[in-house]
C-alpha cells in the first residue's frame, strides 16, 4: 500500500445515493481537505447538500456519496441544466485528500454518468479552472473521455480561465 493512503480506501467500499444529516458536514470536511477550494466555494458545496437533504427527491441536486469503512470519503453532485432536454452539469466531484489515488474519482464519475443516463440525459458538462493547480483535475477528465468545449478567459479572476468540458453519453 502506498504511504499516506488509508487502508479504509481499499476495504469496505460502497456508494450511497441519498444524504444523511452527517453527510452535510462530510461534504464540508471532504471539500476542505483538498486545499483547492475557497471558503465561498466550500459554502456552495454545502448549500447544495443542504438543499438535497431538505428537499429530497424534489431537489435539483443529485448526490452520490462514497463510503470507506463506514465513513464518507468522496462525493459527486450533479443535476439537469435548466431549459435543456438532456444536458446535465457535474457540479462537484471531490475526493478527500487522504483517499485520493484509490479510484474513488473514476468510480463516482462512472456512477454519475450512469445516473444521468437513467434520468434521460445524454450530455455531461464539467467546469473547472485553468490554473496550474487544476492540471491534474483537467487531465483526469480528459482521461475519462471528456473534451474541452470552451475556455472562457479571465472568468473566475484575471488569469483564471474557466474550462468547460463535455462528454456525450452513449
Amino acid at each position: 500500500m502506498e504511504s499516506g493512503k488509508s487502508s479504509a480506501n481499499v476495504t469496505h467500499r460502497s456508494l450511497r445515493f441519498e444524504l444523511t444529516d452527517r453527510d452535510v458536514e462530510a461534504v464540508r470536511r471532504i471539500t476542505e481537505s483538498t486545499g483547492f477550494f475557497s471558503r465561498a466555494e466550500i459554502d456552495v458545496a454545502v448549500e447544495l447538500a443542504i438543499d438535497r437533504r431538505q428537499k429530497g427527491a424534489s431537489s435539483d441536486y443529485h448526490f452520490i456519496v462514497a463510503d470507506a469503512a463506514g465513513r464518507a470519503v468522496a462525493y459527486a453532485s450533479f443535476g439537469r441544466i435548466a431549459c435543456t432536454t438532456a444536458s446535465f452539469d457535474l457540479y462537484w466531484l471531490v475526493v478527500e485528500k487522504q483517499a485520493q489515488g484509490a479510484g474513488w474519482g473514476r468510480k463516482l464519475l462512472a456512477e454519475a454518468e450512469e445516473q444521468v443516463r437513467k434520468l434521460g440525459g445524454n450530455r455531461v458538462y464539467v467546469e473547472t479552472s485553468n490554473r496550474a493547480q487544476y492540471a491534474p483535475t483537467r487531465a483526469f477528465y480528459e482521461r475519462c473521455d471528456y473534451r474541452i468545449e470552451a475556455i472562457l478567459p479571465d472568468f473566475y479572476a484575471p488569469g483564471d480561465d474557466k474550462v468547460v468540458y463535455i462528454k456525450l453519453l452513449d
